[in-house]
């Protein structure tokens, strides 16, 4: 179909932020990791400033207007931010006893045997703030990308930042804080809202217009053994969906100060951990009511690859001024998908945006975007794809744009 020019994010063919890293940046950081040097010795700064000048250079070259920085500064997708914010403490070996151990996350990192969790995780071990001198990873990201790129097209660029509620979900009741740094939960959100609320205005302020929340937790709520889990644990407060509730109130309290022209979108993540493989299972119907009229983002970004997301019925419920972005492509298997078949699934998904809206096929399609269900890297390495195959899916997702579009 013929469009009216498509101004700002979301962009018809998009993706979720991280690249397949070069080998040259994994060696370097290998180096690092396995022989104690500094990043500096190992020149990491200038491996990884060239290599987003490179995958900045593919993006454009595929016509792909939301150019993210790969994630290639980053180790794994939620990056630096947490670690950064004031107040909050590092834990390497923390106990078990401190983790809801049916979440899905830490149902995979779990060391049963030690009882302890590995990994990276952060708590607040003081009242949580924001601070300009420490938070200095997202906007030195930004300010990387921006060095690639055209002043102009500076509003395209999208960041990708953790969910505000990361490093609660995955902790019992309480234990997303030392003991008495907060209250309740009510407490410490406030506080991580106002963390948020500051850092989105410092990357405004750098010329930041279109960012990407990553929530692998909204997804858990789809989840029946996350739900049953929530249920059996006596330690919890409330209901499942009550904890649905202060999450989506989290995040608009943290979007709540953002000027009009800054575009927000979630991505409702299922994982694609190293090796391809997913966390959360479940269709959307339990949570797309809700989540659709009450979440004040500009945009979803679902993942549609597998039938594990169920079916496109719940898009009948997402509101006229709201987009979303179908994540049809996988990232997980190599084969490349059949356009004519990907082409019949968008269709598809806007005659259910219509029948929710009363509005035709046609008007519904304006809302609608196109995308690989996930990041293809979302940690550093040893994922099923390589670049080439990578550079096919997403030159696929700019065809079937352009064919159904026509129009960037």
């Amino acid at each position: 179909m013929a469009s009216k020019l498509h101004q700002g994010p979301p962009f018809r063919a998009e993706h979720m932020g991280s690249l397949l890293r070069p080998q040259v940046l994994l060696d370097v950081r290998a180096t690092i990791r396995d022989k104690g040097v500094s990043p500096e010795s190992a020149d990491l700064p200038a491996v990884e400033a060239s290599a987003v000048e490179n995958v900045i250079k593919l993006q454009t070259e595929l016509g792909l207007r939301a150019v993210t920085s790969g994630e290639f500064v980053r180790t794994r997708f939620w990056g630096e931010m947490w670690d950064q914010f004031g107040g909050t403490l590092r834990l390497e070996d923390a106990d078990a006893s401190m983790f809801r151990l049916y979440h899905p996350d830490v149902v995979s990192l779990i060391e049963k045997d030690r009882k302890v969790m590995p990994g990276d995780s952060v708590i607040a071990g003081a009242k949580l703030f924001h601070d300009p001198d420490t938070s200095v990873a997202n906007l030195h990201e930004l300010k990387l990308v921006q060095k690639y790129l055209p002043k102009e097209k500076w509003g395209d660029i999208k960041l990708t930042v953790i969910t505000p509620a990361w490093f609660h979900m995955r902790y019992k009741q309480g234990k997303a804080w030392s003991k008495g740094v907060y209250g309740s939960d009510k407490e410490y959100f406030a506080d991580v809202a106002k963390v948020y609320q500051e850092e989105l205005a410092m990357l405004y302020a750098a010329g930041l217009r279109n960012v990407q929340f990553d929530d692998p937790g909204m997804a858990y709520f789809c989840s029946k053994s996350f739900r049953q889990g929530w249920e059996e644990d006596k330690d919890n407060d409330g209901t499942v969906e009550d904890l649905l509730d202060a999450y989506i109130s989290l995040y608009n309290d943290s979007i709540s100060k953002l000027p009009a022209d800054f575009h927000t979108g979630i991505h409702l993540c299922r994982g694609n951990f190293i090796g391809g493989r997913h966390f959360a299972e479940g269709s959307y119907d339990i949570i797309a009511k809700k989540l659709f009229q009450n979440l004040k983002v500009n945009t979803f970004y679902l993942e549609y690859d597998t039938e594990r997301a169920g079916g496109f019925e719940p898009l009948q419920f997402l509101p006229k001024d709201k987009n979303v972005v179908l994540g049809i492509i996988s990232t997980k298997l190599k084969a490349l998908e059949d356009k004519e078949e990907m082409k019949k699934r968008v269709q598809k998904a806007a005659e259910f945006v219509a029948k929710g809206s009363g509005q035709s096929t046609e008007e519904s399609l304006e809302r609608i975007q196109v995308s690989p269900q996930c990041g293809f890297s979302t940690h550093e390495e040893g994922y099923p794809l390589s670049e080439d195959d990578e550079k096919a899916k997403l030159g696929l997702i700019r065809q079937i744009a352009d064919e159904i579009w026509g129009e960037p």
